[in-house]
């Protein structure tokens, strides 16, 4: 059976490198990983783009904004008025936690206490909290999400069931604690799983067909 390792490397050499997440700015990663949850990424760039245009992709900007005219400003990204409360959400905690809003200076907090701090705001759930600490604050730490799950059941590596932090830790024991490998890893499995290990699977075209049990290659 591959190892963990042999799956990442499979798939860098048949997709190569992600840059991931992008973004111009860390709080933008952040607004990202909030607006991305349950709708496509093609979604979350229209959201961002009518903020940037609004002039409002800042935490005090955001916070300003009437809360129906924030929800006009991201509803490409779908649960628009939820989204919009979790925004103003998470941009409260930032200015509680940094005189200027600036979420940078999060970069060096210890990343347990920090992840305590970010999933007790409202809407931050492990994933969006991880997200954030990874992908705009640089820590090392592994992101989970639904691909993660689908992917390494169907590749043995994984049984049905396992909580997050169950996933979570697999990867971290199996990995080398590094931050660029985290991040790349993350976003080779998102690239698989939006193009081929989906519900219904694409097995014949997958790269990792030939290490996968559960593939459906005909004959």
């Amino acid at each position: 059976m591959a190892s963990f390792r042999d799956i990442h490397d499979t798939l860098y050499t048949a997709f190569g490198t992600q840059n991931w997440w992008p973004a111009d700015t860390p709080f933008e990663v952040a607004v990202g990983a909030v607006l991305t949850q349950n709708t496509a990424w093609t979604n979350v760039e229209r959201a961002i783009a009518a903020l940037r245009e609004a002039d409002c992709l800042a935490p005090r900007a955001i916070l300003d904004t009437p809360d129906e005219a924030l929800a006009a400003h991201i509803r490409p990204a779908g649960y628009f008025n939820v989204k919009a409360q979790r925004l103003k959400a998470l941009c409260r905690f930032l200015l509680r936690e940094c005189p200027d809003g600036d979420i940078a200076h999060l970069a060096g907090e210890p990343t347990a206490s920090l992840r305590v701090r970010l999933l007790a705001v409202k809407g931050v759930g492990e994933e969006t909290a991880d997200s954030i600490l990874l992908y705009a604050l640089g820590h090392r730490i592994f992101v989970v999400d639904a691909y993660t799950r689908r992917i390494f059941e169907r590749l043995g590596l994984l049984e049905s069931g396992l909580s997050y932090t169950a996933i979570q830790t697999r990867f971290q024991e199996a990995l080398p604690a590094d931050r660029a490998l985290y991040n790349e890893y993350h976003a080779l499995i998102v690239a698989l799983g939006k193009d081929y290990c989906k519900p219904k699977p694409r097995c014949g075209a997958c790269p990792l067909r030939a290490s996968c049990p559960a593939a459906e290659v005909p004959d």
